[in-house]
């Protein structure tokens, strides 16, 4: 750089505009990945949810209360997938109740 003054901040903003640049580029390229990215992930299918979950209470231990076929609307907070063994055991053995929407006790072949 040169010792005049004007023509040192003259060449750092020359030097400030060339790394604005980049960076915009920089952007625009972050900005196409991301869309890349995105689109790739619509095009993948959903992971189907687990045939039968058990929602968990809210307390330390967090106990399972409901069971509840995997596709129910109801299922939502802590879910727990659970085998058809596993649900079969929750209803009868355990006593947690079924959902009283999806009723899965009557898929399970589990009626009272």
């Amino acid at each position: 750089m040169s010792d005049n003054p004007s023509a040192r901040l003259e060449a750092l903003y020359f030097l400030k505009r060339v790394q604005l640049e980049h960076l915009e580029r920089m952007e625009r390229w972050i900005a196409a990945e991301e869309g890349r990215l995105a689109e790739i992930a619509a095009r993948r299918p959903r992971a189907e949810p687990p045939a039968w979950v058990a929602e968990r209470g809210i307390g330390a231990r967090r106990e399972p209360v409901a069971v509840l076929a995997g596709g129910c609307s109801m299922a939502r907070g802590m879910l727990q997938p659970l085998t058809r063994q596993q649900a079969v055991e929750a209803l009868t053995v355990h006593g947690i109740r079924p959902c009283e929407l999806c009723r899965p006790e009557r898929d399970l072949g589990v009626l009272d």
